[in-house]
């Protein structure tokens, strides 16, 4: 289908593909995954032609049609349904060609072309495309003008599938829809009848979509069987068996050069050294593997834990002018929370994220947080209040005033930008990186909660396991918004839902929710895998009481975490007092009474341990009832 070999080229100077070479079979679904800026979306735009190699070729298979979702669909008046109809410009030009036609013999080849390419059943097809991109009836004949850019991007993924191309290349597909959407998006792509070449950092699209992954590292072009889990694992190996070869081989030269560095200078063996010579010449040791980890992320800690509960609602509606958009919200928030927010698009999740933050204020009922509770709130659309003119150290001269440079440059590197990246204007930076900086813009002065919109749009697969690893160390509480059902699964304990006008707990877990959705209602309590609504929801009924049951030790054992934690950090206080030699001349009677606070302190931590040991255990013993 594809073949591309030799490829050379340059950006600004930089090297981007240094003589790549791979071939993408046909009918093969490919993930295309990279680093973020290592040249995949410039592929794509050199395989359609829009860019033109230095050296090397891109070869297609004679006539093939290639597919990519434009920019947006245009804000035109043409309804949904029709301008998904339009992107299958061949059915389009015979149905035109029909209405003029006279000539009986080209009539006949129309009609039966048409019937060639199914175009009888397009409607359908179409409006079954639209309907799991989460267009209903009503908005499928609605104009494309009254639709916002995000939701005129679904049209033009829509209607490049509608088209079929023999190529279909896609670039993170998934950033503007919903849970619902993407799981849709998953089993469309798994079944797509040709050939799928696609950027993706979702790691669950990648391993139910594909069955192989192309990988683009140092200019290389590297061709993988499988879908991403098995990519990760036969590279692994791989880099363990090269690395194993090259450090043989180093032994192996070391060995060789003493010998010659021994007896060169021997004439008995000095010709056994010269072979040994010529020998080190034609060893060249493979080169060493190693991932190109990204920077981690960093959040500062909450200044001070705010009282329980931080944010209550007792009735509440929220929404825009006069118009509520979700009414009847009464919940809590706790210090220690893990939330992820689900629903399908258009459902009020963001309207309930900006109430949160305090971007809206409530219409009805009571809401009250705590005094001194600090919300940090990331959405994408947030990226344009970045002053686009200024480079991320002149962002944080005002957050640090009187701090030197050094100090202002180490907070930056802590945002995961590189040094070279500091003195670069934002509009220059890659999504990445910009989502990067505002996250630490927001959280700097430690808020006592995070509010995360659709967070890793632009962030590769191992920037988002970074920001995994700084959630799950963030003290503070958190609520999610994402279609990543990695991060989610990894950060979230508790699923709340906005559906039926308002938000509430949704009483399973990722799983029930994903199972609900693909049975085909799309709503909490819907039915899946031949399981009926009633049953369902004494399912989640039943799960709900197990959960509340054991609610208590749950927070018990997260109180003995949070112990835990204080005392390792006073012992850490105690060791550095301690490792001061001064402490030992200046005040012995100090440093007998610090040994003793530490044997104390030794002491609590290991009871401290040990309940907690045991209280974990009768968790996943009831857990596992």
């Amino acid at each position: 289908m594809l073949t591309i070999s030799n490829l050379h080229y340059k950006i600004q100077g930089r090297s981007l593909f240094d003589g790549a070479s791979v071939t993408l079979p046909t009918g093969a679904k490919t993930g295309f995954v990279g680093k973020n800026g290592s040249g995949k979306t410039t592929l794509f735009q050199l395989i359609q032609g829009f860019l033109s190699p230095e050296q090397g070729s891109i070869e297609m298979a004679r006539r093939a049609r290639i597919g990519a979702v434009a920019q947006e669909a245009p804000a035109s008046a043409m309804s949904v349904l029709d301008m998904v109809l339009s992107a299958d410009r061949e059915r389009s030009a015979l149905l035109a060609e029909a209405e003029t036609a006279e000539d009986p013999h080209r009539i006949a080849e129309i009609h039966t072309r048409l019937a060639d390419i199914d175009a009888h059943t397009a409607e359908g097809r179409a409006s079954s495309i639209l309907k799991g991109l989460g267009f209903g009836l009503d908005r499928q004949n609605g104009p494309c003008s009254e639709l916002s850019g995000g939701w005129r991007m679904r049209v033009a993924l829509a209607g490049v599938l509608f088209s079929q191309p023999d190529l279909l290349l896609l670039d993170e597909p998934t950033n503007y829809l919903d849970l619902e959407g993407t799981l849709w998006l998953e089993k469309y792509l798994a079944t797509y009848p040709y050939t799928v070449f696609m950027i993706s950092h979702d790691r669950d699209l990648l391993n139910k979509a594909v069955d192989s992954i192309i990988h683009l590292e140092r200019g290389k072009l590297t061709f993988y069987r499988g879908a991403y889990d098995t990519f990760e694992e036969t590279r692994r190996m791989q880099m363990e068996l090269q690395n194993k070869a090259r450090e043989k081989t180093l032994a192996q030269i070391e060995h060789m050069q003493k010998f010659v560095d021994r007896f060169r200078a021997k004439a008995t063996k000095a010709k056994q050294a010269q072979s040994r010579v010529k020998a080190i010449a034609k060893l060249r040791p493979p080169e060493a593997l190693f991932d190109e980890h990204s920077a981690p992320f960093s959040f500062a800690q909450p200044k001070k834990a705010p009282a329980s509960p931080m944010i209550t609602f007792d009735d509440v509606s929220v929404g825009y002018g006069d118009t509520p958009v979700l009414k009847r919200i009464t919940n809590r928030i706790d210090p220690d929370d893990r939330i992820a927010l689900i629903g399908i698009n258009g459902n009020g999740k963001s309207t309930f994220a900006k109430l949160i933050a305090g971007e809206l204020k409530s219409m009805d009922g009571k809401l009250q947080r705590a005094k001194t509770l600090e919300v940090a709130y990331f959405a994408q659309h947030q990226l344009d209040k970045l002053k686009p003119e200024q480079t991320p150290y002149e962002h944080i001269i005002d957050l640090m005033p009187l701090e030197s440079e050094a100090r202002r440059r180490s907070r930056i590197a802590q945002m995961g930008l590189s040094t070279s990246r500091m003195d670069t204007r934002a509009k220059d930076l890659s999504g990445g990186e910009r989502a990067r900086l505002l996250m630490g813009l927001i959280t700097f002065h430690g808020p006592g909660m995070l509010i995360l919109d659709e967070p890793t749009n632009h962030l590769d697969i191992d920037s988002r396991d970074a920001l995994v690893h700084a959630l799950n160390d963030y003290k503070g509480a958190v609520l999610i918004i994402s279609h990543d059902r990695h991060l989610v699964e990894a950060t979230c304990d508790t699923l709340w839902i906005a559906e039926n006008g308002t938000i509430s707990v949704f009483d399973d877990d990722l799983d029930g929710y994903q199972r609900s959705l693909t049975g085909g209602s799309g709503g909490s309590n819907a039915g899946g895998n031949g399981v009926s609504a009633s049953d369902r929801k004494k399912e989640r009924q039943e799960a709900a009481a197990r959960r509340a049951e054991l609610a208590p030790l749950r927070k018990e054992i997260k109180n003995l975490e949070q112990k835990l934690d204080w005392k390792r950090k006073d012992l850490a206080k105690l060791d550095a007092r301690l490792a001061d030699p001064e402490i030992y001349t200046g005040e012995p009677d100090k440093a007998i009474q610090l040994g003793i606070d530490k044997a104390r302190i030794e002491d609590e931590i290991g009871a401290l341990e040990d309940t907690w040991l045991e209280k974990s255990a009768a968790l996943e013993e009831a857990a596992g009832n």
